[in-house]
């Protein structure tokens, strides 16, 4: 019996579930060049504002899923 828990979609709506108490989105490319394919594949966007916070360093949506769940910890964390 396999479990959809831990696919990919599960894991970015649990993601999503989060970030909303902070008010950011969670964006994936539309077409993702090899950079994103090898690294990352996301960035979060302030809602009110459209500012990227997040997940654009050294290139567009260079965050991973579980970077993105370290920099919520992190917001978790200073909230707390």
């Amino acid at each position: 019996m396999s479990s959809r828990r831990h696919t990919l979609a599960a894991e970015e709506r649990r993601v999503k579930r989060r970030l909303g108490k902070y008010r950011l989105d969670l964006l994936k490319p539309e077409k993702p060049d090899a950079k994103v394919l090898a690294h990352g594949g996301y960035k979060l966007r302030d809602e009110k504002t459209g500012k990227i916070v997040f997940g654009d360093r050294s290139y567009q949506f260079s965050a991973t899923l579980e970077e993105v769940e370290g920099y919520l910890d992190e917001l978790d964390a200073a909230k707390a």
